[in-house]
């Protein structure tokens, strides 16, 4: 199976959205939805393997208003492996 050409786009597009995103609130939940979206198209899409690697970078990803990112790094490799 490949992955659609929109999908690949989006995760490009969390990728940029991460990597700006680790002390601004707004931003991060923004790429939080994205994330989102894109797992729940995964999942439906048939993609089960990825879906799963996504699951683990939202458990990572937990956005609070007022400080920065405690595990950034960490997402951030995650996404980069896309």
């Amino acid at each position: 199976m490949d992955l659609s050409d929109d999908i690949k786009k989006d995760f490009a597009r969390a990728l940029e959205l991460h990597q700006r995103v680790s002390s601004d609130y707004k931003k991060c939940m923004k790429f939080n939805k994205l994330m989102s979206d894109l797992l729940a198209r995964l999942e439906d899409g048939g993609y089960y393997r990825l879906a799963d690697r996504v699951m683990t970078i939202l458990l990572d990803c937990n956005p609070k208003e007022g400080s920065s990112c405690e595990k950034s790094i960490l997402v951030e490799k995650r996404v980069n492996k896309f």
